[in-house]
């Protein structure tokens, strides 16, 4: 086996760059190696790539999103063997602690992130994963491959916006009577929309600016409202989902920006005793006070997705819906052109990236 591999290193905010490097080497009992075999470029690698997340290291190769075959295991392993073809979640998790037992591993004692300086990523030949008995599942029938890709972070993550969404709802009020708003429609905000209507709520109102995405949620069955053309702008757009809702506004709202403007548009339409169900990584103060928080007996819930912790139930589900996905890995291109992979990324050229091998 070759010595060094192609890898997209971190160089600085819109500094990315293919270089060779080592390939990874089991360090670790319980790690496995794998041979990558389709690689993602997600959101929140702009966030790095735009240096909005601040990165003081640089030099570490970036991705976390991968399918691979392994190649070689560590002698604790017992979770995978030589061939076998895997994908792990963009965190790794040992499964055995406090946060694992309850379906909180992105909380994991030992959690690390792939494409991070603590941990080296996924957009490479070869990756090494720690912790494999409690972090990587087998690829199994019933999803194309290369949409196993999903399965590392964004379809698991839409769906956890979604539950946590569905969680703040009143037992008393059934989804056939709820209205949600879905706040972003990158491939995370798709990935939520389309577990959203799984569910069969009564309405489903989705917001964005570009109107493509909005065609889209449209066609998906939501009903779509562009904020940078709508008749009144963000006031008019709080309107009509009050006049949709006897004058309440939304039951709870979905926001999968991550910036403070959305945060506090998704405020501004969230009904008393509502919610909103964050997963966009936030840098900001929040855009509201406690006082604000008080005078609507507002539910907000933030955080990571613990992908390990509710892979079944989001694989499940993706096995009906994933028709409706097949597009966000449609668009393959190799690793060597991955400087401009990160350019159309950044300017919402591509929906998502597909890196092959």
């Amino acid at each position: 086996m070759a010595q060094t591999m192609k890898a997209v290193v971190f160089r600085g905010p819109r500094s990315i760059a293919v270089e060779e490097r080592p390939i990874p080497q089991i360090q670790e009992p319980d790690d496995v190696i794998c041979k990558v075999e389709y690689a993602g470029l997600c959101g929140s690698e702009l966030h790095v790539y735009r240096g909005v997340e601040k990165k003081d290291v640089t030099g570490f190769i970036m991705g976390h999103e991968f399918v691979g075959t392994v190649v070689e295991t560590g002698p604790a392993v017992t979770s995978a063997k030589v061939g076998d073809r895997v994908v792990a979640p963009f965190t790794i998790s040992c499964g055995t602690c406090f946060y694992c037992k309850n379906g909180q591993s992105s909380r994991c004692d030992k959690c690390k992130l792939f494409g991070s300086p603590a941990l080296e990523g996924s957009q490479a030949e070869y990756v090494r994963v720690p912790l494999a008995n409690g972090t990587i599942s087998k690829v199994a029938e019933g999803v194309p491959e290369d949409m196993y890709v999903l399965m590392a972070d964004i379809f698991p993550t839409g769906y956890f916006a979604v539950s946590n969404a569905i969680k703040m709802l009143p037992s008393s009020q059934p989804l056939s009577d709820a209205a949600f708003v879905v706040l972003g429609l990158g491939p995370v905000g798709i990935c939520a929309l389309v577990a959203l209507l799984s569910f069969n709520p009564k309405q489903v109102f989705v917001i964005d600016s570009v109107e493509s995405r909005l065609d889209l949620a449209a066609s998906l069955g939501a009903q779509p409202l562009n904020f940078g053309s709508y008749e009144g702008g963000i006031d008019g757009i709080k309107k009509h989902i009050q006049s949709a809702t006897e004058g309440r506004g939304a039951d709870v709202v979905i926001e999968i920006v991550g910036s403070s403007s959305a945060l506090r548009f998704a405020y501004d339409l969230v009904r008393p005793w509502g919610g909103i169900s964050s997963i966009g990584v936030h840098n900001a103060e929040l855009p509201f006070s406690g006082a604000e928080m008080y005078a609507k007996n507002l539910k907000l819930q933030f955080g990571r997705c613990p992908v390990r912790s509710v892979y079944d139930e989001a694989l499940a589900l993706l096995k009906s819906q994933y028709e409706k996905l097949r597009f966000l890995t449609n668009y393959h291109m190799d690793l060597s052109d991955a400087v401009a992979a990160y350019e159309k990324f950044d300017k919402a050229e591509v929906q998502k990236v597909i890196f092959r091998f």
